[in-house]
Parts: C-alpha cells; sequence; structure tokens
C-alpha cells in the first residue's frame, strides 16, 4: 500500500510540474516535438528545468522529474546544447527506479537568415548525439550511442510563425531500426507569456517489425 502511494504521488508530481512548464515555455522548440533553427543570441545563456511523463497501459510510467536542459551562444549564430535528465521509470510488474539517464548533447548552427522584408527563411541544422549515461536494465537509457541530424527552416510575419523541417536518426539496438523524423509548427504570439501552436510529426519505423507510423497532430500549447 505505502509503495503504490509512493508512485501515485510521483506521477502526480510529474503530471503538475509539467503542466507549469509548458506553460512557461511554450515558444519555438519545447515543448514540441519540431524544433527551430534560431539559436541562443551571442554571448547568451538559455536554462530550463522541465518534465516529461508517458504512460503505456501495457509497459508501465515512464518520465523525467526533472531535466535540465542549458543552451549557450559562444559565436555568432551557434549554440551548444546539453541535455541532462533525471529518469523515472515505474514498470507494471516491477519496482519504481530513479537515476540519471541517457544525455543529449547537441550544436545548432543557422547558415541562412531570414529576410524580414521579404521571403527568404532562416535555415539551420540542430545535430544531437543521445550519450548511454543511463542505465539500461533499470530503463533509464538505451544502451547505445543515438544520432539526430536534422535541417530546420523558420520564417515569421509579425506574430505569426512557422517553422520545421526533420531528418534522419541513427538508433542501433538489437530490435531497433534507423529511421526518419519530420514536423512541421505554426504559432501565433499573443505576448511574452502566452503563445498559441500546433503541430503536425511523425516518424518511421524505429524498431523491427513495427507498422509504418500514422501522421501525428494536435500538440497545442
Amino acid at each position: 500500500m505505502e509503495g503504490r502511494l509512493k508512485k501515485v504521488l510521483v506521477e502526480t508530481s510529474l503530471i503538475l510540474v509539467g503542466v507549469f512548464l509548458l506553460i512557461g515555455t511554450a515558444w519555438a522548440g519545447p515543448p514540441f516535438f519540431t524544433d527551430d533553427p534560431e539559436p541562443v543570441e551571442y554571448l547568451h545563456w538559455e536554462v530550463y528545468l522541465a518534465s516529461q511523463w508517458a504512460h503505456d497501459t501495457e509497459a508501465g510510467t515512464s518520465g523525467t522529474l526533472p531535466h535540465l536542459e542549458v543552451n549557450y551562444g559562444p559565436v555568432p549564430d551557434l549554440h551548444l546544447h546539453v541535455l541532462i535528465p533525471a529518469a523515472y521509470s515505474a514498470p507494471v510488474e516491477g519496482s519504481t527506479q530513479y537515476g540519471i539517464g541517457d544525455m543529449e548533447l547537441g550544436v545548432k548552427y543557422r547558415f541562412i537568415h531570414e529576410d524580414k522584408q521579404g521571403w527568404r527563411p532562416q535555415v539551420g541544422i540542430f545535430p544531437l548525439l543521445e550519450v548511454p549515461t543511463g542505465s539500461n536494465s533499470q530503463g533509464f537509457g538505451s544502451g547505445y550511442l543515438a544520432a539526430f541530424f536534422p535541417v530546420w527552416v523558420q520564417k515569421s510575419w509579425g506574430p505569426w510563425t512557422t517553422y520545421g523541417g526533420g531528418g534522419y536518426w541513427y538508433h542501433p539496438g538489437k530490435y531497433n531500426k534507423n529511421y526518419w523524423f519530420a514536423g512541421w509548427l505554426l504559432q501565433r504570439d499573443f505576448s511574452k507569456m502566452l503563445v498559441l501552436g500546433a503541430e503536425v510529426f511523425n516518424a518511421s519505423p524505429k524498431a523491427k517489425g513495427e507498422r509504418r507510423n500514422r501522421l501525428q497532430c494536435g500538440r497545442l500549447c
């Protein structure tokens, strides 16, 4: 009984943290799956403390509580990225586990600037490495080094912004396979604290024997 209560409290905390942080960070990039090409300003920092939560009726509950994301712009049009998650796993059959998950490292580089008066968008790349720092046996990591090689495009008109693109995931593992991801998003800025956006995204099968995914839409934040 005590173990079940602990699990419920942790899951509830994950949901609440995620909701409050999504409200405060609904600009380009997080909390959407689709990313943008705009790097952090030169010599500026971005620091996010956020949480993710997922539940599967057969596998159980997993997420981060929390994860720390830090971005820094050492030179113009480029920023360095690191994400360190504190991972949480509560399988249907088994005990609740908590520890460090797989670390994410990346470099975002914008090589084309937007023409504010015309139609030329800004374009950038954002290669990512998923470093297997988490314990695979405890469900905190994949146990393999994965990599993502995307290209992102963005254009703005007044309060409206649209961006998207995609790329190729190197996804090793016994039952895994490499796959493609693509997404596109439209958002409107109402104030510095309120942004409304919606995206569509899709990925090809990530595992052997997996069926092709349908186009997913409807992430509104």
